[in-house]
C-alpha cells in the first residue's frame, strides 16, 4: 500500500520543478517523483 508524504518547497525549488514539468511535458508530481527516484539511487550508490 502506498504511503503519501508532505514535501514543503520554497519559492526557488517550486519554479525549478515547474520548469522541468513544462520542459519535459510532464506534471510536477511526475518530476519530483523522479527527483526522488534519482536522489535515492545516489545515496544508495554512495553507501556502497
Amino acid at each position: 500500500m502506498p504511503t503519501r508524504y508532505t514535501v514543503v518547497c520554497d519559492d526557488d525549488q517550486v519554479r525549478a520543478i515547474s520548469r522541468l514539468a513544462h520542459r519535459y511535458g510532464i506534471t510536477e508530481e511526475e518530476v519530483l517523483e523522479q527527483l526522488l527516484d534519482l536522489g535515492l539511487e545516489a545515496a544508495e550508490e554512495s553507501t556502497v
